[in-house]
């Protein structure tokens, strides 16, 4: 939604001063130089405003990679702490610099084809324009891509090489996930809502900040790489019943989730990329309103899923799990971002009940199959994901559509909000199609690294844990004195190659 510009003409003015003031035409010259001077000011500050919420969104987005290390850490045993977060390091690194070469252009290096950007290699030739953001976008749009390695990354976690860390990461941040993103969120990407030459049944696909782009990709890539991998040592006894492999601290988990909590804010608000737009003809609200309405959505969402997740897992299991309520609620987060603009709080409220519901399903069915992922990450990510999508569908309000999507007159809406059934078309399009790219890339890439031996540690390393075999010693340093003394004289060392597997775990 560009600013609409004012326009002074001295050859209008000057016929208002009348025709006996002298020097008229002189006088209204002057004032319209004044004019379009502040004029040039406010446009300025509008650009100013823009880039540091956008900046400002971008930060808070990269602080999630801080919540995503926490949330690994604590959700992996002691033995395997440093390995988890020296990958989420890494997956900043190598997405940063493999964003910056390639991924940045195959999403967003327009003007392009529908499938995939062509303009922007290495930042090259970079625009500077109200609508591109230069390099205050890119910024924005490489943490989302870290983002989304990260989720990967847990899916895959106390078992996989080092390498295989980087090569995945790099190859999804470079090529994966940019694809995707270009896509949906490109002007002239095939399903993209704002292509204003060829929508998708007139629509488009309303993804607003990456339920699908974002957590489906991290998602349905961690689930081929866990899959491929196949469950943690321990995970399943020999009759196949599951085994709890609990993660080390609970502390560490609530500490990530809080902060992905608080980044959040900048992943789905930020998503509008400017906050200084002002009311439109029609238009009851400005940006700056539904930027707030985006991060109250956002936020009942989260709390509803994380309750209804505390009293579903109660009722099954018969106690207060916090790691639980923690992923309940970071599915509701994941599950409202495709919708978060364009719906009314209530509803984010039943998305969030329903994105719960749809977790604690997905973790019966991965432990009814045997499937292990540390993390949830591909039931929270892809599931929720995938339900956010169909939710925006059904839900999306007319009124919101047209204030953030205002490129088409008559766009379709929510299915349940009295829309046609051409959203719920485009989506159901969206995620197989997504689910399919993201197979057909990933899946063989993981299968590659398991056949040349790069993808799983040997069975040995995985007893003892990658801190010690694979990063020269543990993450947590212990006092051996009091041991000593409780087994009579004979020091028992916790980080020591001799640890018991069991106790230390």
């Amino acid at each position: 939604m560009a600013t609409a510009m004012m326009t002074c003409s001295a050859d209008e003015l000057a016929p208002l001063f009348g025709a006996n003031v002298t020097n008229g035409l002189e006088a209204a010259t002057f004032i319209c130089d004044q004019f379009t001077s502040v004029s040039n000011k406010f446009t300025d500050t509008n650009y100013a405003i823009d880039s540091t919420y956008l900046l400002f969104s971008a930060y808070l987005v990269f602080a999630m990679q801080l919540g995503f290390a926490m949330l690994c850490a604590g959700s992996v045993r002691a033995k395997n702490t440093m390995n988890i977060m020296l990958t989420n390091v890494l997956d900043a690194a190598a997405g940063g610099l493999f964003y910056y070469l390639f991924g940045f252009a195959f999403a967003f290096g327009s003007p392009s084809n529908g499938f995939i950007g062509k303009q922007f290699f290495g930042l090259k030739d970079m625009p500077n324009s109200e609508s591109a953001y230069d390099y205050s976008n890119f910024l924005y749009q490489w943490a989302f891509a870290i983002a989304a390695a990260g989720i990967t990354s847990g899916s895959i976690a106390e078992r996989t090489q080092f390498v295989a860390y980087l090569i995945y990461s790099s190859f999804l941040t470079g090529f994966v996930y940019p694809v995707v993103s270009h896509w949906i969120w490109a002007s002239d990407g095939w399903a993209s809502a704002f292509n204003t030459d060829n929508l998708l049944f007139g629509t488009g696909v309303i993804d607003f900040a990456g339920s699908g782009v974002v957590h489906m990709v991290g998602g349905v890539a961690g689930f081929w790489g866990a899959f491929i991998e196949g469950p943690r040592i321990g995970r399943f006894d020999h009759s196949g019943r599951p085994v709890a492999l609990r993660g080390h601290s609970a502390s560490l988990v609530v500490l990530g989730t809080f902060l992905l909590w608080f980044g959040w804010y900048g992943f789905n608000p930020g998503s509008f990329n400017k906050i200084a737009v002002p009311y439109a003809e029609g238009q009851f609200y400005g940006q700056w309103s539904a930027v707030g309405r985006t991060a109250v959505t956002t936020t009942l969402a989260g709390c509803m899923a994380a309750l209804t997740t505390l009293f579903g897992k109660r009722l099954l299991s018969g106690h207060w799990n916090v790691t639980d309520v923690c992923n309940g609620l970071l599915g509701g987060f994941a599950a409202i971002t495709s919708g978060c603009s364009v719906v009314d709080p209530w509803a984010a409220i039943i998305c969030g009940f329903v994105a719960a519901l749809v977790l604690i399903g997905f973790n019966k069915l991965a432990e009814k199959f045997k499937y292990d992922d540390p993390l949830e990450a591909a039931q929270l990510h892809g599931g929720c994901g995938a339900w956010g999508i169909i939710f925006t569908a059904l839900f999306a309000k007319e009124k919101y559509v047209h204030e953030v999507y205002s490129n088409k007159v008559g766009r379709p809406y929510g299915l349940l909000m009295g829309g046609e059934g051409k959203l719920l078309a485009a989506h159901v399009i969206q995620i197989l199609v997504t689910i399919g790219w993201v197979s057909v890339t990933m899946g063989p890439l993981f299968y590659i690294l398991h056949k040349f031996k790069l993808l799983r540690i040997s069975p040995e390393d995985e007893m003892a844990g990658m801190d010690l075999t694979r990063h020269g010693g543990f993450a947590y340093a212990y006092s051996d004195e009091d041991e000593a003394n409780k087994n009579g004289g004979t020091a028992f060392t916790k980080n020591g190659p001799n640890a018991s597997v069991q106790n230390y775990a």
